[in-house]
């Protein structure tokens, strides 16, 4: 599975004309079965007797209406290209997936990459769009519904690599290659704090630690049974969303406790100064 994050625009347009493989239509109809996965809050925009099924230019329409209904959000760089477009490939001798491991996948690499947020009432309108062999395409706006700018995380291509390795083994994928990795320095010699502050990083780590594991079966269990017939299920699927998104704010202060560690240093006596050879001349 490779994954390009291509440049941010200001129109979902040619994102969606991309990932169609034709251009935006008024005339066309996108079923469920070409858009797999969307943003949690879209059915509370779609009353009950509204037809199911969308053109492309309604969809194009429905990702840029943050901008025309937010003028004012910007990036912290000032920045009004919101439209972000994650393109997923898999490798060419990968079986077909089906319409559920799309979505799926839609909604971990969605989380991965920072715009869907278990639990967050007010975050960012996206679809993921499957129109063409072993492809799959995120469009989100990162104007979130309150008017605020989505940040996506410093380490966002990490988080969606590992995501897309996690994938590749739970759905049976061929795995993507790996470019060597350069040989590390050898490591400093460990101190107390330092053991301390790396058995919190360890926790903390969003990849790798238990509390990632944890949380992204929460999420996944939220996922299933939001899906899962009953009248139950859309209570019990937030109220697990909610215990997702403790655990994230737990692993944030982990993290931070960490990193203070990190910097802390123990005090060096300052050495002594150098002793200055005095010449010795014969009277």
């Amino acid at each position: 599975m490779i994954f390009q994050v291509h440049e941010r625009t200001h129109t979902p347009h040619d994102p969606l004309t991309a990932a169609l493989g034709r251009p935006v239509s008024p005339d066309d109809g996108l079923t469920e079965y070409t858009v797999v996965a969307h943003w949690p809050g879209l059915d509370s925009y779609t009353q009950d007797d509204e037809q199911a099924t969308w053109t492309s230019a309604q969809w194009a329409q429905h990702l840029e209406d943050p901008l025309l209904e937010h003028p004012f959000a910007a990036s912290p760089n000032d920045d009004r290209r919101a439209i972000l477009h994650l393109e997923i490939r898999l490798h060419r001798d990968d079986r077909v997936l089906t319409g559920p491991e799309w979505a799926e996948t839609a909604h971990r690499l969605a989380r991965a990459a920072g715009i869907e947020i278990p639990g967050d009432e007010h975050g960012c309108r996206w679809i993921a769009v499957q129109a063409q062999p072993g492809r799959l395409d995120l469009i989100a706006n990162l104007i979130r519904l309150d008017g605020t700018w989505n940040t996506q995380p410093a380490n966002v291509l990490q988080r969606l690599s590992v995501e897309a390795r996690r994938v590749e083994g739970d759905l049976r994928l061929t795995p993507a290659p790996t470019a060597p990795q350069p040989q590390a320095p050898a490591p400093p010699v460990p101190t107390a704090t330092g053991h301390l502050a790396s058995v919190l990083s360890q926790l903390a780590d969003e990849h790798a630690g238990p509390l990632a594991t944890v949380r992204s079966l929460i999420e996944h269990t939220a996922h299933r049974i939001a899906r899962q017939p009953g009248a139950t299920r859309p209570d019990t699927a937030h109220r697990l969303e909610l215990i997702a998104r403790r655990l994230h704010a737990i692993q944030q202060d982990l993290d931070t406790t960490a990193a203070h560690l990190s910097v802390v240093r123990p005090s060096v006596a300052p050495a002594p100064p150098a002793v200055r050879s005095a010449t010795h001349r014969s009277p």
